[in-house]
């Protein structure tokens, strides 16, 4: 039973849950017991376990499933290394297919990727940052993203037209490393990265896909590649549901 504090009882009440879950008594992908047997379990009202429940929600700790009830949250929060993560080393280990499924193999977790690849016209932005005339085609990348089956990212790359159509940028599988291994074998090695991270809404199709709720944000990142000689030659639009992921920056001064 929450005790006499100046918090509200339904926050004291999601301390409690959220500790039951970090300790294990309700282990990942179980059911939370019914909002009626944790009242009687605490001692509160139905409506405090109702708010305490959607504050739980709101961070991502559980979500609701149609016919189970409220399930806790099946992954554990994922770390993504925006600095290192692109290293040939890292992202070719074990033959993987990029940094996404390395570093899920890192977390001894299973990385799939649904993947769409097309030829198409970019927004004017975007042909803006590759340095193309508008109109003009790129071919793009379209990947749905899971790891052990759970959906946790959505991405699109656009590549130059000139430098990718006809290539194993276009192929669905791009092979041991990624895309980055197959531009450095095309002679457009990716020297240098810059991301800008924003946090917002879901669109609908992104909150579908990443079984978000109303209350949830995700992280919006653009990622830019340029080879050593300055040419732009991916911009990658990343959307990761931002209660799953922990976005780490480590740098050196001097």
């Amino acid at each position: 039973m929450p005790v006499e504090s100046p918090r509200p009882q339904y926050r004291q009440l999601a301390d409690l849950i959220r500790a039951a879950i970090e300790q294990g008594e309700y282990p990942p992908g179980s059911e939370l017991p019914a909002e009626d047997q944790l009242a009687g379990l605490h001692g509160v009202s139905r409506a405090t376990v109702n708010r305490a429940v959607l504050i739980l929600r709101g961070e991502g700790a559980v979500r609701v499933v149609r016919g189970r009830g409220t399930v806790v949250r099946e992954l554990p929060v994922l770390r993504r290394d925006g600095i290192t993560r692109q290293r040939a080393d890292l992202r070719e280990a074990d033959a993987a297919r990029g940094a996404f499924q390395a570093e899920l193999a890192r977390l001894s977790l299973t990385a799939r990727s649904e993947v769409g690849v097309a030829e198409q016209v970019p927004p004017a932005g975007i042909a803006s940052l590759l340095g193309i005339e508008p109109g003009a085609p790129v071919v793009t990348r379209q990947r749905r993203m899971y790891g052990n089956n759970v959906p946790v990212q959505l991405a699109v790359s656009y590549l130059p037209h000139e430098i990718a159509a006809g290539t194993r940028l276009m192929d669905a599988d791009s092979g041991p490393g990624g895309i980055y291994s197959r531009l450095a074998e095309l002679g457009y090695a990716a020297a240098a990265f810059s991301e800008s991270v924003r946090i917002r809404l879901p669109e609908t199709d992104e909150a579908a896909f990443l079984v978000l709720d109303a209350e949830q944000r995700v992280f919006a990142i653009r990622r830019i590649a340029s080879t050593a000689a300055g040419r732009v030659v991916e911009v990658n639009d990343i959307v990761l549901p931002a209660h799953q992921w922990e976005l780490r920056y480590e740098w050196r001064s001097g």
